[in-house]
C-alpha cells in the first residue's frame, strides 16, 4: 500500500518526525555545548578562580566531566521507561530537565558572591544537564530510526545527529556574538548569563514541536506484542536486564563506535577554546569563530555521511572517519600553532568533516544492534558508557597532558589512538544496514537490504 499524507512512513510524515527530533535535539546540545564553551572561556574565573589559568580551566573541566558521568544513569532510566512506556514521553521529559538546569545556570552566584555554595550549585545543576542528556540522544534518533524505513535509515536517523553541531552553532554563535559586542569586563560581569537565560525561550519552541509527533509504530507493534505475551503468563525481564544478559556484545561494540569519535569531537571543540587562548594566548574571539565555520559545514555534510552509508554501508564510512581522524590529529595541531585563522578554521573544519564521518552512520548503526522490546535501553547504555570513557575526560586528559608536557604532540598521539580504537572496533563489527527494525532477532548477524533476520539466526552467524 502506498503511504498516506497521514503515514508516518511518507515524505512529509517523516519529514515532521526529523524535524521535532532535530528540533529538539539541538537545543538540548545547545545547553549542553554551551556549558562546555562556558568551562574554557568563564567559569574558570567566575567559578573556580585560580593563579593558575590552566589549572582554574582544569576545575571547570572536572564539573563539565561531572555531566557524562550521569549519562549513563539517566540512559537507565529513560532507556527503561522509553522501552516500556514510548519515546515520545521521554524525550518532552528529557528537554524540560535540561531547558530548565540551563536557565537555572543563568541565575547562579558567582564564587565571589557565595564562596564554595557556587561551584556546588553549577555541579548540581550540570548533573541534571547530564542525567537529562543520557535519555535524550537514545530517544531522538530511534523515533526517527523506527519511523524511516529499511533503505534511507541512515540518512534519515542521522538528522537528529545533526543537532550537535546545531547546538554547538547556536551556543558558540550567541557567544561569538557577545563577545564581538562587549568588553571582556562587561562579559565576564552579566553577558555570560544570556546564553544560559535564553535556553528557556528556546524550549518553549521545542516543547510545541516535540508534542506534535506520533509515536514510534515499530514500538507500538513491540508493545502490543509484549501485552499478548504478559496476558499468556509469559514475563519479560526488565529491558536493562535484558540488554545486559543477552546484547553484551552490541553494547561494546556501540561502545567502541563511540569512542574515537566522542574523544575527537571535544578535543575539536571544547579543548580547542582552551588551547587557542591560553596556550597560543591568541583572542576568543578567533576560537569560536573557527568553530562556527566548523559546525556549519559539519551541520551540513553529516546527512550526506548517513545517506552514503545507505549505499555503502554503516562500516566503511565510519572507517573513513575513524582513519582519516587518526592521520588528522597531527596534522591538527601542527596548523594550530600557525596561529594564522585562515588555518585555524581549515584544522577544525577538515576535523570536524572526518568525525562527521564517523558521527552521521551512527545513529542507524547503533539503532540496527538492537532488538525493539531493548532498543531504547540498548542503544542509550552503550552510546552513554563510552561518553564516560571518552568525552568526559577528553577535554580533562588534552589539557592535564598540555599542562605536564608544554606541547600538543601527547595529545595529538592521544586523539589518533582513540580514532584507531573505533577503527579497530567497526572493522570487526558486522555491517547492519537494511536490517528490519519490526523484525527480532540476533542484532549482531549481517543484514544487507533484503535480508531479514530471523530467531533462528545463532549468534555470529
Amino acid at each position: 500500500m502506498a503511504p498516506t499524507a497521514a503515514d508516518p512512513q511518507a515524505p512529509s510524515g517523516i519529514r515532521r518526525i526529523v524535524a521535532a527530533s532535530l528540533v529538539g535535539t539541538t537545543i538540548e546540545w545547545y545547553d549542553f555545548f554551551l556549558y562546555g564553551s562556558a568551562a574554557a572561556l568563564v567559569f574558570n574565573k567566575l567559578f573556580f578562580p585560580s593563579s593558575d589559568p590552566l589549572v582554574g580551566t582544569l576545575l571547570a573541566f572536572l564539573t563539565y566531566a561531572v555531566g557524562f558521568a550521569a549519562r549513563p544513569l539517566g540512559g537507565v532510566v529513560f532507556g527503561h521507561f522509553g522501552d516500556r512506556i514510548g519515546r515520545k514521553k521521554l524525550l518532552v521529559i528529557s528537554l524540560l530537565m535540561m531547558g530548565g538546569a540551563t536557565f537555572a545556570m543563568g541565575l547562579l552566584p558567582t564564587h565571589a558572591s557565595i564562596g564554595v555554595g557556587a561551584p556546588v550549585l553549577l555541579t548540581l545543576l550540570r548533573l541534571v544537564q547530564g542525567f537529562a542528556l543520557g535519555g535524550e540522544w537514545g530517544g531522538a534518533v530511534l523515533l526517527v530510526s523506527e519511523h524511516g524505513g529499511d533503505k534511507s535509515r541512515g540518512f534519515w536517523a542521522s538528522w537528529p545527529q545533526a543537532g550537535a553541531p546545531g547546538g554547538n552553532l547556536l551556543a558558540t554563535g550567541v557567544l561569538a556574538l557577545l563577545a564581538a559586542v562587549q568588553s571582556d569586563e562587561a562579559f565576564l560581569a552579566w553577558g555570560w548569563r544570556v546564553p544560559f537565560l535564553l535556553s528557556g525561550v528556546l524550549v518553549v519552541i521545542g516543547l510545541w514541536i516535540r508534542i506534535s509527533v506520533t509515536e514510534s509504530p515499530v514500538f507500538l507493534e513491540a508493545r502490543e506484542k509484549a501485552a499478548e505475551q504478559a496476558a499468556a503468563g509469559v514475563k519479560n525481564e526488565a529491558p536493562v536486564v535484558e540488554v545486559f544478559r543477552r546484547s553484551w556484545r552490541e553494547v561494546l561494540t556501540a561502545m567502541g563506535t563511540r569512542f574515537g569519535e566522542n574523544i575527537s569531537y571535544y578535543v575539536l571543540t571544547a579543548f580547542l577554546l582552551v588551547y587557542v587562548t591560553v596556550h597560543l594566548q591568541l583572542p576568543k574571539s578567533e576560537a569560536l569563530n573557527a568553530v562556527l565555520i566548523g559546525s556549519a559545514v559539519h551541520f551540513v555534510t553529516i546527512p550526506l555521511w548517513g545517506a552514503l552509508s545507505d549505499r555503502l554501508g554503516r562500516r566503511p564510512v565510519t572507517l573513513i572517519g575513524a582513519l582519516g581522524m587518526a592521520g588528522w590529529a597531527f596534522a591538527f595541531f601542527a596548523l594550530l600553532d600557525s596561529r594564522s585563522f585562515p588555518a585555524i578554521a581549515f584544522a577544525v573544519t577538515v576535523g570536524l568533516l572526518f568525525h562527521g564521518a564517523m558521527y552521521g552512520p551512527q545513529a542507524a548503526f547503533i539503532s540496527e544492534m538492537f532488538d525493539t522490546r531493548v532498543r531504547y535501553s540498548g542503544a542509550s547504555m552503550g552510546s552513554q558508557l563510552a561518553s564516560i570513557v571518552g568525552g568526559a575526560l577528553a577535554p580533562i586528559i588534552a589539557v592535564e597532558l598540555l599542562k605536564e608536557y608544554g606541547t600538543s604532540t601527547p595529545v595529538s598521539l592521544y586523539l589518533c589512538l582513540a580514532a584507531l580504537v573505533t577503527a579497530v572496533t567497526v572493522w570487526v563489527a558486522r555491517e547492519t544496514r537494511g536490517r528490519d527494525l519490526a523484525v527480532d532477532g540476533n542484532p549482531s548477524a549481517a543484514a544487507e537490504p533484503g535480508h531479514r533476520l530471523r530467531d533462528s539466526e545463532p549468534i555470529g552467524s
